[in-house]
């Protein structure tokens, strides 16, 4: 079964000109904040996934997470990200980050540099809470080299194609699949930027890609 979403249906945060959240625009996957929707919480362990764009010197102010894997994929720009255990990093395009907030961890995110930064966030709920945080960066991610998420039964694959390559996609429970960026098209739909579709009990199943093309695919373990 597929559920396609479009990226015009989800849920708008933040506010790019007034407030506390000045230079930041979210678009929410999932209920997400202020914005609950009974009916959308979450797709197996994935409990959220955003995209955010912040313009030069806007950024997330420290606050905390706990009992949630954070996996962030910079689309653009530099993320500036420091926490409260002691890592600071600069995550690029093509980079992975990911923070494992077990029982508490405090961070901040920033763009502090001079371009646009968008980056793609997704939130993950592991199978067992509790542990020690710890935070991994891989810069400059394969498309062939999937990010293994054990805490949460995932894996994630970053795949680009080139107009008319086909992209497999993987044979598990559950795949979520985010397009980045270009077209694709998918068991008769076809997906652009921002689109998503959730896929249970996916075999035999690929993407044609309509245009050069990124694409976020989460191969799921369980559901």
């Amino acid at each position: 079964m597929m559920d396609v979403r479009r990226s015009g249906d989800r849920f708008r945060g933040g506010d790019p000109a007034t407030g506390e959240s000045a230079g930041i625009e979210t678009l929410h996957a999932f209920s997400f904040g202020r914005f609950y929707d009974p009916d959308n919480l979450r797709f197996g362990p994935i409990l959220a996934c955003n995209e955010e764009r912040l313009a030069p010197g806007a950024g997330f102010d420290e606050h905390p997470h706990s009992h949630t894997e954070i996996v962030t994929w910079v689309v653009e720009g530099e993320l500036t990200h420091r926490d409260s255990a002691g890592h600071a990093t600069v995550v690029r395009a093509g980079d992975v980050q990911h923070l494992s907030s077990a029982a508490g961890v405090r961070h901040v995110e920033r763009n502090d540099g001079d371009r646009p930064l968008t980056f793609v966030q997704m939130w993950l709920a592991p199978l067992e809470p509790g542990g020690e945080p710890s935070y991994t960066h891989v810069a400059g991610t394969a498309g062939s080299t999937p990010y293994a998420l054990p805490e949460a039964a995932a894996m994630l694959h970053v795949r680009r194609g080139s107009e008319g390559e086909r992209i497999a996609v993987p044979d598990a429970a559950g795949v979520y699949v985010h397009v980045v960026r270009g077209e694709v098209r998918l068991d008769g739909e076809v997906l652009g930027p921002g689109d998503s579709a959730r896929i249970t009990e996916a075999g035999g199943l690929e993407l044609m890609a309509l245009r050069d093309t990124e694409v976020l695919m989460w191969e799921l373990g369980a559901m």
